[in-house]
């Protein structure tokens, strides 16, 4: 499985937001690294749902190609005064290899680890019929109220939206221009697009979503609610209609069978996790955070650190 996120197009866009990228290529093994600054000059590498290799070109020299990539790492990591380097592969068996190598759990993760996906070559009368009970029932009730999905390029909106989300469920937000460089970074005609969906009540805009597509799948990364009209089980219109408008998108390249939720985890979020459980789709669970320790004394520092703050 391959994951956007190990992109040339998102390492150009984690650039163009300000971090410094490398991009591991050796045609066997493939890696974006991301550099994160910490204080006191510091910092650590992050390889997101990654690296990717390409075993079944490699089965002979595993060993070499593995030892060469850490080394690579590790050079990099002392250059950059990285303290550790943080990977979350997909595929169990890269990091069982990595955990050969010295990689160790990390309580700390970037990405989620579990997730929920949605077959979307399902149709909507089996979809309908997966799902929770109560999530029929809102996706009806929804369908009532006189709410519409609208495709849109009003990055303001949807801002607004979610620093109220945001405020609301105590959560961080990326800054008002990280979403919109999102937004028009990843256009059509890219091998990553990105589109901006915008539930509408007669003139108020009350929730919105950002969803990802690559390939043959869908990720639903950001979302905002106005919890003013909980009442009208929003989120549950929205993303009803943006899985129709997936299973019928004529996008060119493009045929679409996956809607990912993106995350879920019972314990940091539980409302969330039950409304993405309710939908019926798939449970998906990978591997995890694991780090590369380069610097032992300042790993201890960081990880008291966050154990404090």
């Amino acid at each position: 499985m391959k994951s956007f996120l190990q992109t040339e197009e998102w390492a150009k866009f984690q650039e163009s937001v300000g971090h410094k990228v490398w991009r591991f290529n050796d045609s066997k093994i493939r890696a974006n690294i991301i550099k994160h600054d910490l204080p006191f000059g510091k910092s650590y590498l992050y390889i997101p749902h990654g690296p990717e290799v390409k075993l079944d070109d490699i089965r002979g020299g595993i060993k070499n190609e593995l030892a060469n990539f850490i080394k690579y790492l590790k050079y990099l990591a002392k250059e950059e005064k990285a303290i550790f380097v943080k990977v979350e592969p997909l595929s169990d068996i890269v990091m069982e290899l990595l955990y050969r190598k010295g990689f160790r759990r990390s309580r700390k993760q970037i990405q989620p680890s579990k997730t929920v996906i949605i077959n979307l070559n399902l149709s909507e009368e089996e979809l309908l019929s997966r799902m929770h009970h109560k999530t029929r029932y809102n996706i009806n009730l929804s369908e009532k109220k006189g709410l519409v999905l609208e495709e849109s390029n009003d990055i303001d909106t949807f801002w607004k939206l979610l620093k109220q989300t945001a405020k609301k469920d105590q959560f961080s937000t990326n800054s008002k221009e990280y979403y919109e460089k999102m937004l028009n970074f990843f256009r059509e005609g890219q091998e990553l697009i990105t589109k901006l969906f915008l539930v509408k009540l007669q003139d108020k805009y009350i929730g919105g979503a950002m969803v990802m597509i690559y390939h043959n799948f869908a990720y639903y990364l950001h979302g905002a609610m106005d919890r003013e009209y909980k009442n009208l089980m929003a989120p549950y219109f929205m993303h009803w209609n943006i899985i129709k408008f997936l299973k019928l998108t004529s996008l060119p390249a493009y045929q679409l069978t996956n809607y990912d939720l993106w995350g879920i985890d019972a314990k940091k979020w539980p409302g969330v996790t039950r409304f993405k459980l309710g939908w019926g789709g798939d449970l998906k669970e990978y591997p995890g955070s694991f780090d590369l320790v380069v610097s032992r004394f300042w790993y201890l520092v960081y990880s008291l650190a966050r154990k404090i703050f």
